[in-house]
């Protein structure tokens, strides 16, 4: 039994696994000061968000559901000690969700608010992606966040050129990122009743393919049937593809150099990481480092050698 001697190798690797192992049950913690991150994401939940031009584990998947699944990946990339709160944009306006909280000790509640984004939560059915990203910054922009606002860039009604927003006021009140969602080729918009089933998808007839709203950009000589009270912006059906949906990708880009924000196309969740990962949304602060799977490695480290040697003792 010379191997269970207090000298004999294995004995020694033992003990220092078993105490290794209690050091590892201890709350060992180390303060260091890394880079965090604070973000502030709104979604757009918006219909044309169901369009399934994304593929994720050999299938095809919507793009809100590619969100969902990038922004999640995202937070549990972040070091410990950032912070990701979240919103949601319809209509002309952004809710917010949550506030900032942080991410590591937060992150089964974030994971599950991402999971339940729903296009059902939105409140009205229009789309009006340069007004909901002014409502952000105006009504947001008191946050000490990063701005990450996610959008196809489809207008919905079309915008009317002479009432675009205007964002002097808000520029570079934020920074932060604009985040472009879907393919680049045209693609229905799915369809869906009151309690989510999928009745087909939109057609040409279901949508308005220009903005009726105030008075149109052309000079009347220009509108065919046209009628001051009645029909300003002309008697023409307007035809068009508003019922397909790609990435406005020119536009977003647009209303990214007009706010000061950044523009990022959603391609992989790993692309978004390196997007948002730049020097100015990062600060230093001092984080307390868990230091107890160092312990834990070495014990098991220990208990390997242990049974090594105690094999090699027996079979002398």
């Amino acid at each position: 039994m010379r191997w269970m001697h207090r000298r004999d190798p294995a004995a020694l690797c033992l003990a220092a696994a078993l105490l290794l192992a209690l050091l590892a049950c201890l709350p060992l913690r180390q303060m260091r000061t890394e880079p965090v991150f604070t973000y502030l994401a709104v979604v757009d939940i918006t219909r044309s968000m169901n369009v399934e031009d994304y593929r994720m584990n050999g299938r095809a998947v919507s793009r809100l559901e590619f969100v969902r699944q990038a922004l999640r990946r995202l937070v549990a990339e972040l070091p410990c000690g950032s912070r990701f709160g979240l919103g949601v944009f319809t209509e002309r306006h952004s809710a917010l969700l949550f506030e900032p909280i942080e991410t590591c000790e937060g992150f089964p509640v974030i994971a599950a608010a991402l999971e339940r984004l729903d296009w059902r939560m939105a409140w009205a059915a229009d789309s009006r992606i340069a007004a909901g990203l002014l409502d952000t910054l105006e009504n947001l922009g008191g946050y000490d966040a990063s701005l990450v606002f996610v959008t196809d860039g489809q207008e919905a009604p079309p915008v009317n050129p002479r009432y675009r927003a205007s964002f002097e006021a808000v520029r570079g009140r934020m920074k932060g990122v604009l985040v472009g969602a879907g393919g680049l080729s045209p693609m229905p918009i799915p369809k869906f009743d009151e309690r989510g089933l999928r009745l087909g998808f939109v057609a040409p007839d279901e949508v308005p393919h220009r903005s009726t709203f105030g008075l149109s950009e052309l000079p009347p000589e220009a509108i065919e049937g046209y009628h001051a009270r009645n029909a300003p912006f002309g008697s023409r059906e307007a035809a068009g593809t508003e019922h397909l949906s790609a990435l406005r990708e020119d536009y977003l880009k647009q209303l990214a150099a007009e706010t000061g924000l950044a523009y990022h196309r959603l391609e992989t969740a790993e692309n978004l990481l390196h997007a948002l990962a730049r020097p100015e949304f990062a600060r230093p602060k001092e984080v307390a480092g868990d230091l107890r799977a160092l312990p834990a490695v070495l014990a098991v480290a220990s208990l390997a050698v242990a049974y090594l040697v105690g094999a090699v003792f027996r079979t002398h």
